[in-house]
């Protein structure tokens, strides 16, 4: 899995800072709900639906218990779903900056991240997303993120040509492809621009065929039969998690082989996949005992939720 983790703030938020906010209960200015129980209170914001994110939310549950943190005895957590409408992430952080939160898990790629950097240059912000986020603006540079945010990427875009190798090795007389984009996003975008260049540079043609809406995705398989595409790479993008269900039936209904980017498709019936584990990512005490950290254990919440986020 490729990914590069984040763990500088600006010179007014360093880590000790970090930690003792996020750590230090009984210090922090909390919302009046959350200082009747003396607890801490992490905004965890996402712009996915509850159900798609499940799992993810899990194990982010999961590592902040087996690094001493349990919701609901000694941490809040306050769940934000944007529920696939980006539209609504403005008005969803905001609720989690007048509640005072000490920290803002941002979950669902580059949009969301971005809502919350605008509502808020003060509380600490910490992201996973699968696009650079140097090229999408979220941080100045990987060594030095700047501001208050930092967080970790899987960097699933570059994993495009990967995807495409794979999907060659399983149908090797394949000499026309489909890419489905969401052209609504710049993320899936550059995965299917990328994938669409790696495909000629070895002699495939390459269609990048578009859907933004769930009667899209439809239309697109339609497209796909028409020109006898061989077969279809799914290109990075939260939508097409929302209608993975559609997708895997819609390619077993054409018999079009498809490669996905994430294990969701796979568990829903899809043919493969290839991309960073998610729940991996969220489940930071697994990376800990692996990396046999004993500081970052030792940093308690603030480095966790900075590295598992």
């Amino acid at each position: 899995m490729q990914r590069r983790e984040f763990i500088t703030l600006r010179e007014s938020m360093r880590r000790r800072e970090f930690i003792a906010l996020v750590g230090g209960a009984a210090s922090w200015p909390l919302p009046a709900r959350a200082q009747q129980t003396a607890m801490p209170v992490i905004g965890f914001i996402s712009g996915r639906s509850p159900s798609d994110s499940e799992a993810l939310a899990t194990a982010f549950r999961q590592g902040l218990t087996e690094t001493g943190f349990i919701e609901g005895r000694n941490v809040a957590i306050e769940y934000r779903w944007a529920e696939y409408h980006n539209e609504r992430l403005p008005a969803l952080v905001a609720d989690l900056v007048r509640l005072k939160v000490a920290v803002i898990a941002s979950i669902g790629g580059t949009p969301t991240v971005m809502a919350a950097k605008a509502a808020t240059a003060t509380i600490p912000i910490v992201f996973a997303m699968g696009s650079d986020p140097v090229a999408s603006g979220v941080v100045t540079s990987l060594n030095q993120p700047g501001g208050n945010v930092t967080g970790v990427t899987f960097f699933a875009v570059p994993l495009g040509s990967k995807r495409l190798e794979l999907l060659r090795d399983f149908v090797p007389k394949a000499t026309t492809i489909a890419v489905l984009v969401n052209p609504e996003t710049a993320v899936s975008r550059t995965d299917g621009a990328n994938v669409r260049a790696a495909a000629q540079s070895v002699g495939l043609q390459a269609h990048l065929i578009n859907a933004s809406a769930e009667g899209q995705v439809e239309d697109a398989f339609k497209v796909t039969v028409e020109r006898r595409i061989d077969a279809l790479l799914v290109a990075t993008d939260a939508f097409f998690i929302s209608q993975r269900q559609k997708l895997v039936a819609l390619a077993a209904r054409h018999a079009i082989p498809v490669i996905y980017f994430g294990r969701e498709f796979v568990m829903a019936g899809g043919l493969m996949s290839y991309g960073a584990s998610e729940t991996d990512v969220f489940s930071f005490s697994r990376r800990l005992r692996r990396q046999g950290s004993q500081r970052r254990e030792a940093q308690r919440l603030a480095g966790h939720v900075a590295d598992q986020v």
